[in-house]
């Protein structure tokens, strides 16, 4: 590796190759920013298809019975149009053996571009449970699309006005078995045979498009390579690179994300040394009150182990370290009469209510760990490989022996589903999906071996939901692709600077970054 050189502003450094086995420790890069880029050859790609594929095209904007086109309309700079569609719940029966669902997808084009003949860019959104963005400006990674593309935002199935899964409609289902196999039909096999459903349906003669994945988005992209990679033009990835193998990669994600939340952990403390107390006295007050907790205003039950969960937004994303710390600033009620006890405040409780989205999208919860399972369990993953690091993340001894309570990163855990009231209800099918066995796979390596799509990938040396070395083990079996690896952003790199990450992946594609 060469030598890093300062200068005045910013300090950068393109990165030579390293070896495949070359481990590189966290810790020792400062913090600057790193470029690398890195190309794998191409070869011939699979012609392994998803279901969706055979269906038949229609003549783009066109309406037909299972696809209603909406009517244009206006925010400030931007023109969009309403798509709904619908669509098999269950693709393996076929089209009219089972039951449907209605996905949904918003056109966005920049004004007076409505009718040009612009290519088709399918955002897939993060999560998985996540609707896609409303634009309500020209901002950001979709100001820059629309230069140059037609942008589909598709609310993936079971999330926004895609028949969305909220805790009144899955009340529907009124057993917990029901629920279960209800929901196994909400992963990325089937977001892809969404994708190809509307591709065919809305890009004229069904013609391949550009996709964009962010995070969970990026997960349902190397699907979306693996079994329907004649539907893609170019795929552009960010903060999102699966670990591909069988069984369940739940167990291995979390070993090694477990070292990286450590180090937020430890640089968020060193950026507000004054938060350690503030944190143990908490931790000290849920512990010693009745029950080891206290109510919450949502009906949910706080303890130390529920509050470590903050750190799931809050050491992971850009200026989740500052909301963070300012939670903890009011934790406290004031002492406005002398002598009254020391109580956590109200609106310390009601900002760790609204920390999370549990309650509008308990998909996320429910689905979290099933993510990574190919033909195996994941036996709440989380949960043990916790147990595993016990010594450093038991809230109440780290209080009690005077050290840090660190908080966790992107896991869910068993007892989420007794302490957080909007997803009570759920614990039952939450159970029954942690022990299913059969999934079905969700990568094809031989594919992604012969892949000839040209991928472009931001990766994130410092994301603590997607692990840098599982990342770099899966694009060693992607043909073709480019990687972006830069220190300079976190997870949120395309919500914080989408449209600079948009142009960088954009250029390594179209050739205005050379490969070396």
């Amino acid at each position: 590796m060469p030598a890093l050189h300062a200068q005045p502003s910013l300090i950068r450094s393109l990165l030579y190759f390293p070896s495949p086995s070359l481990s590189l420790s966290l810790r020792t890069l400062p913090l600057f920013r790193v470029t690398k880029l890195r190309c794998f050859n191409c070869s011939q790609s699979s012609d392994r298809t998803v279901t969706a594929m055979s269906l038949t095209n229609a003549t783009s904007g066109d309406s037909s019975p299972d696809h209603v086109a909406g009517k244009w309309f206006s925010v400030p700079e931007l023109r969009l149009r309403d798509h709904r569609f619908t669509v098999p719940l269950d693709y393996s029966v076929g089209l009219k053996a089972s039951s449907k669902i209605s996905i949904f997808a918003r056109e966005v084009v920049s004004v007076g571009k409505e009718e040009q003949p612009l290519p088709y860019l399918l955002y897939l959104q993060g999560g998985p449970g996540f609707e896609a963005p409303r634009p309500t400006e020209p901002s950001g990674w979709i100001r820059k699309a629309c230069e140059e593309f037609r942008v589909i935002l598709m609310d993936q199935r079971g999330t926004g006005l895609s028949t969305p899964l909220t805790a009144s409609s899955m009340s529907q289902l009124k057993s917990e078995v029901d629920l279960a196999d209800y929901l196994k039909h909400f992963r990325a096999d089937n977001i892809v045979n969404d994708a190809e459903f509307i591709r065919v349906r809305l890009v004229p003669d069904a013609g391949p498009w550009t996709i964009l994945g962010q995070s969970f988005g990026g997960f349902c992209a190397v699907t979306y390579l693996s079994f329907a990679p004649q539907g893609l033009k170019q795929v552009l990835l960010t903060g999102g690179i699966p670990p591909i193998g069988k069984g369940c990669t739940a167990d291995a994600v979390y070993k090694a994300c477990f070292e990286q939340i450590i180090h937020q952990n430890e640089k968020y403390y060193q950026r507000y040394p004054q938060d350690i107390e503030v944190v143990r006295e908490v931790v000290n007050y849920l512990s010693n009150s009745e029950g080891g907790g206290v109510q919450l205003p949502s009906g949910g039950f706080l303890t130390p182990k529920g509050l470590q969960i903050l750190g799931l937004t809050g050491l992971g994303s850009s200026a989740g370290f500052e909301r963070l710390h300012y939670m903890f600033e009011r934790a406290w009620d004031p002492i406005i009469v002398p002598g009254a006890s020391k109580e956590i405040s109200y609106y310390f409780l009601d900002a760790f209510d609204k920390w999370s989205s549990f309650d509008t999208n308990p998909l996320y919860a429910l689905l979290h760990e099933s993510i990574y399972c190919q033909g195996g369990s994941s036996q709440w993953a989380a949960q043990r490989i916790r147990a595993e690091n016990e010594g450093k993340f038991d809230a109440v001894r780290a209080a009690k022996e005077g050290r840090p309570v660190f908080f966790t990163g992107e896991m869910i855990f068993p007892w989420m589903f007794d302490e957080i009231h909007a997803l009570r209800k759920f614990k039952g099918a939450a159970h029954i999906l942690a022990e299913k066995k059969d999934w079905p796979p969700l990568y094809d390596i031989s594919a992604l071996n012969n892949n000839k799509v040209p991928v472009a990938a931001a990766v994130y040396y410092e994301d603590m939901f997607v692990n840098f070395k599982l990342v770099m083990e899966t694009t060693a079996q992607i043909a073709g692709i480019r990687l972006w690896i830069t220190n300079e952003f976190m997870h949120s790199g395309l919500r914080d600077a989408g449209s600079q990450v948009f142009d960088h992946l954009m250029g390594m594609l179209d050739g205005k970054k050379p490969l070396f």
